[in-house]
């Protein structure tokens, strides 16, 4: 696949995805580590999706091989999530590449807006998810010619239209969304039948984990991403990692709300 010619790439990364879409997992990555030149990086929230890439690349002997796994280590992450760090390394004989935030930038932050400042509106929040996150992010994907994500269709509204593989023209390289046609039902199946480790906040409503301030347990009928930003509105709440551009405006009006704590909880959707 060549990546010097953005219209050649582009045509490229569709018929890639067309390809993809017939395939299993595993031959999705082989056909992956195959079709696509270069460095190939996977970025893992260590969420369940995350959890089941991460799981189907190590057996498949690619991991630290063809394709580096990397984390954004924000330093606001749950304790559970840095455990099923801990548990994944073991349990795959891997390791996962942290990339955190530069330290002038995390001061500068905390100073100007207070520990939690990023409550104080979306511009706010969205500066705190920049240095943290979007940052890091161009830090882990430098040089690669490709980049793999735990993205699904069905999380949210926002990504409904996730396809398998695109041209990521504004990174100059191919994103690859292996699951983007899997469902929730089907992640969760996989989990058990694979004895996937993961994030034990799954099974006490968090079907989506982010960092420990920002992410709440769903209530009962909520979307899988309402407790991230709660306190946003919900048309446009992304961190900025999967917009289309890197660093992208989130759209006017959107200001905080009022917190409101929550009440009811989703119920667990299995367990160990």
């Amino acid at each position: 696949m060549s990546l010097t010619d953005p219209r050649a790439a582009e045509a490229q990364a569709g018929e890639l995805a067309v390809r993809l879409a017939t395939l299993d997992l595993p031959a999705r990555l082989d056909l992956i580590a195959r079709e696509v030149p270069g460095r190939l990086v996977f970025t893992t929230s260590l969420g369940i999706e995350d959890q089941v890439l991460t799981h189907a690349i190590a057996l498949a002997k690619l991991a630290g091989t063809r394709i580096e796994i990397a984390t954004l280590d924000t330093g606001r992450l749950f304790p559970e999530t840095y455990e099923t760090w801990v548990e994944t390394e073991a349990a795959y004989g891997i390791r996962i590449h942290a990339y955190v935030p530069e330290r002038e930038a995390e001061e500068a932050f905390v100073r100007e807006e207070g520990i939690n400042g990023f409550r104080r509106s979306v511009a706010a929040r969205q500066a705190c998810c920049g240095f943290r996150k979007v940052e890091p992010l161009g830090r882990a994907l430098d040089g690669a010619a490709g980049w793999l994500t735990g993205l699904r269709a069905g999380q949210s509204a926002n990504r409904a239209a996730t396809p398998l593989a695109a041209y990521d023209a504004a990174r100059g390289l191919v994103k690859l969304n292996p699951l983007a046609d899997w469902t929730r039902e089907r992640i969760d199946l996989f989990v058990r039948e694979n004895f996937v480790p993961y994030n034990t906040l799954h099974d006490r409503g968090f079907p989506s984990i982010g960092c420990a301030p920002c992410t709440r347990a769903v209530k009962v009928g909520e979307p899988e991403r309402a407790g991230r930003w709660w306190w946003e509105q919900e048309d446009k709440k992304e961190c900025g990692l999967h917009v289309g551009r890197p660093g992208a405006s989130v759209q006017p009006g959107q200001e905080a709300a009022v917190f409101e704590p929550k009440s009811e909880t989703r119920q667990p959707e299995f367990a160990r």
